[in-house]
């Protein structure tokens, strides 16, 4: 039911399709994220229509709330959403560790106390393979631990523990028609890594994730680790890079090899009052834009660009009108939806270093193609 095929590359970038049971993924490929079953603000229908193959949804809070297993009596995430694309679950493991002083995490698994009422809960490899096939997403992840990426002596620790989890995963995973993916852990450390790459390699997964990445660690010390990662998991099935979602990062990725990406960041930002440009990022709440009758980014096809003017979009925020987070969260996710696709044609067409050189001057972004 799945298959991974690479149609061009240029370099170390890669345009390839990845096939699903609930359709086709063009890659590179930005997934939104769905945390709660639902892309924050934007209908499912509108994320069609931006042009969204494939979104996220989260094991650990849909497994607190509405509960997997009710879920599940309601069709799994596909049918209880109505969202009839590809879905990718993680396996809660970066929110339970993310935690920090409500969790205690031993070689069998994690307790844990929920965030919203304190109660307590045990998360296991086999407990999060069970929750992500009643969830029933196309992708679902293997319940890793994310450790603190400069600590090397922890994360010889926390990786053993890792590749521990990935092998019960697999053992417990039982779905054909989901795809379980490896995760590579390591911190920051060359070593750690590509010994993660070698364990998770083994095991023989449909697709690899690198997580870790974007926690805290400065942007050198990122790209340098999915370089190593580029070099260390096989060139025939894809890399999915965890939790990123700024538009040089994307690029960047992309130049290294990285197929997938996702991140809160579009929506979040959003919220806040954050728009991505052309030219870089913009706070939609200044002052500077109470008469401004230019779109958010002039150029831009999105619904909220190709019909209001930053100087209405700032009076909603203002206001705190709903209707503002709706354009803005709109605007945030088509651009790093068009973004990815300028990038796929960009390979296709050999000419993606110089598109990201261009990209990246005008935007202002750290980082250079590899």
């Amino acid at each position: 039911m799945f298959s991974f095929d690479i149609h061009h590359t240029e370099r170390r970038s890669r345009a390839a399709v990845f096939h699903t049971p609930h359709g086709d993924v063009l890659t590179p490929v930005f997934m939104p994220v769905g945390t709660q079953a639902t892309v924050k603000a934007i209908a499912p229908r509108d994320l069609t229509e931006l042009g969204a193959t494939m979104i996220l949804g989260n094991t650990y809070h849909l497994y607190l709330r509405p509960g997997d297993e009710l879920v599940a009596r309601r069709g799994g995430l596909h049918q209880f959403m109505r969202w009839n694309n590809p879905i990718l679950t993680d396996s809660g493991g970066f929110q339970v560790f993310s935690l920090s002083e409500m969790r205690k995490i031993d070689d069998q698994g994690v307790t844990f106390k929920s965030h919203l009422d304190g109660s307590m809960h045990r998360l296991t490899p086999e407990k999060s393979i069970k929750i992500q096939e009643n969830l029933g997403a196309d992708v679902i992840m293997c319940f890793d631990e994310c450790p603190p990426p400069t600590d090397h002596e922890y994360n010889v620790i926390s990786m053993a523990r890792t590749h521990a989890w990935a092998e019960r995963c697999k053992a417990a995973h039982t779905r054909t028609d989901q795809a379980l993916f490896g995760i590579v852990q390591g911190g920051v450390f060359r070593d750690l890594r590509e010994e993660s790459a070698r364990a998770i390699n083994a095991l023989d997964f449909l697709g690899h994730g690198i997580g870790g990445l974007a926690v805290g660690e400065s942007k050198e010390a990122m790209l340098a680790t999915i370089e190593w990662m580029d070099a260390s998991l096989p060139e025939h099935k894809p890399r999915y890079l965890m939790g990123v979602g700024e538009p040089t990062d994307l690029i960047n990725g992309v130049a290294r090899g990285m197929d997938m990406f996702d991140c809160v960041l579009p929506t979040r930002l959003a919220r806040h009052g954050a728009a991505f440009t052309h030219t870089g990022r913009i706070n939609m709440r200044n002052k500077a834009f109470e008469e401004d009758d230019q779109p958010i980014d002039p150029g831009c096809a999105c619904y909220a660009c190709t019909t209001f003017t930053r100087a209405y979009i700032r009076h909603l925020l203002h206001v705190e009108e709903i209707l503002g987070l709706y354009l803005m969260s709109l605007h945030n996710v088509h651009f790093l939806i068009q973004l990815m696709g300028e990038i796929r044609q960009a390979i296709l067409a050999d000419r993606f270093e110089t598109f990201a050189t261009g990209w990246l001057a005008r935007y202002g972004g750290t980082g250079t193609t590899a």
